[in-house]
């Protein structure tokens, strides 16, 4: 027995119910297949628990750098109540809201692990071991998001490091954190961390610097606020092997250099993987295990007709959770036969990291847009330097930067570090997706004293004032 539906979605993260919400205001009908929890990573083990565990930290710290309120800070962040905090906004790890929400968009939603077993065919399994067939009259969204990976390290399978859920939903903060990785969550947890009450904090990146996607300039102002905050960064190095006393003892690594490090825990955050493994892609002439290649359509290139499509984290595009969501926006009118493209992916795509200073950028750096054969010339400005910078208290670091194709007159690329600068990236968005002329953008008045007033100093930068 099977039933059919006009479109059916792998995956209910925040992708996939994209995907449906705008697959069912087109009129169509959907059926969304999950295994775990609906509402997917960022809900549950990324995003949400990660800002949860970051924001009264941050609070906190913007407090001690504004004279009359540092006054008024007599004590340390509460770490329970955070966690606490924290669990309210992950809802205790239960998706009936979000349940809820699906069923409000009338989706039908199947519980069980989905796997394609022919053209336009899925076929799922439940927790009990029932199988039920689907059928889609139009196509097949592959929505199945990304997962943390391991790398080759010996010893490291052995001593059950944790990844980004384990530390995202841990209910104590160890007292030691090694941190292998610094990218973004290895960043984000690091401080975290370390701002909640472990006393020591280690992170360890193999390649030169910290978040290699941003600014080098970007990276050290990062590094050193680390620094200065008592996070050890140790960069240039690798873990050649790692070790655990006993059942629930210490962790120790060792790095390429000779050096120990000990911590309770081991956080591994040096990369994700698409969530392909287990879909039934053979079945189609698909190779497991990779991320799935699309076009600017977000179909599948490698399967003929042009009814299976692939979505967010596990296409390998641009793996953000805003990205993921834009892309399934398009997805759900390209199947009801909308023209559509998803050509953001290749010109602006935003990211923030929100630790203390956050780091925003978008667009192209500064060595992205010399290596694509750009005219390029940077401009920068410290954000502590304007006014509305200065008023968020004293010692605030932050820059920002522009960079701009001489030829077109154009920005294509912008990076901002400082306080709260995510809230500014959506300006320097809108500026490389609608190539705004320089020249008009001396029109954009930013309003005084706000931190935005940096746009007119990058300008006048522009001009040699």
């Amino acid at each position: 027995m099977s039933t059919t539906y006009d479109v059916i979605v792998l995956g209910a993260g925040s992708t996939g119910t994209n995907v449906a919400w705008y697959a069912r205001d087109n009129g169509l009908s959907v059926a969304v297949v999950e295994r775990e929890l609906v509402g997917g990573e960022c809900s549950y083990w990324a995003c949400i628990p990660s800002k949860a565990l970051l924001g009264p930290t941050h609070a906190l710290a913007a407090a001690r750098r504004l004279p009359g309120a540092a006054e008024a800070v007599t004590g340390d962040v509460d770490t329970d109540a955070v966690l606490r905090r924290r669990d309210g906004f992950i809802s205790h790890l239960h998706d009936d809201g979000q349940v809820q929400w699906l069923d409000g968009i009338d989706a039908t939603l199947v519980r069980g692990q989905a796997r394609l077993t022919g053209e336009r065919e899925v076929t799922v399994t439940s927790a009990d071991g029932a199988r039920q067939r689907l059928l889609a009259r139009r196509a097949v969204v592959v929505a199945t998001g990304s997962r943390a990976t391991t790398p080759p390290v010996d010893g490291l399978d052995e001593i059950r490091p944790w990844d980004n859920r384990d530390v995202t939903t841990a209910k104590d903060i160890p007292d030691r954190l090694l941190v292998l990785g610094g990218g973004v969550a290895g960043c984000e947890m690091a401080q975290a961390y370390r701002r909640l009450g472990a006393r020591e904090v280690t992170v360890v990146e193999r390649s030169d610097r910290l978040v290699g996607g941003f600014e080098p300039w970007a990276s050290e102002l990062l590094a050193d606020a680390f620094r200065t905050e008592g996070i050890t960064v140790r960069t240039g190095r690798s873990v050649v092997h790692a070790s655990r006393d006993g059942v629930d003892g210490p962790v120790t690594i060792a790095l390429d250099d000779g050096t120990q490090l000990v911590g309770e825990e081991l956080l591994v955050a040096a990369g994700r993987a698409a969530n392909t493994d287990d879909l039934g892609l053979e079945a189609v002439g698909l190779e497991p295990g990779g991320p799935l290649r699309v076009d600017d359509q977000l179909r599948v290139t490698a399967v003929d007709g042009g009814w299976l499509y692939a979505a967010g984290d596990v296409n390998g595009r641009a793996l953000l959770t805003h990205q993921g969501k834009y892309q399934a926006r398009l997805v759900g009118d390209i199947v009801a036969g909308k023209d559509r493209s998803a050509w953001a992916d290749h010109t602006a795509v935003p990211q923030v990291m929100f630790t203390d200073p956050e780091l925003a950028a978008v667009g192209r750096t500064e060595q992205q847009a010399r290596d694509a054969g750009v005219d390029v010339k940077t401009v920068t400005y410290e954000i502590g330097s304007v006014a509305g910078g200065a008023l968020l208290g004293d010692e605030v670091r932050g820059r920002a930067q522009l960079v701009i194709d001489q030829q077109q007159r154009v920005v294509v690329g912008a990076t901002f570090v400082g306080p709260n600068v995510g809230e500014m990236l959506h300006a320097a968005t809108i500026a490389v997706v609608g190539k705004v002329p320089i020249d008009t953008l001396w029109h954009a008045v930013p309003a005084f004293p706000t931190v935005s007033e940096v746009w007119l100093r990058l300008l006048e930068a522009d001009r040699g004032l």
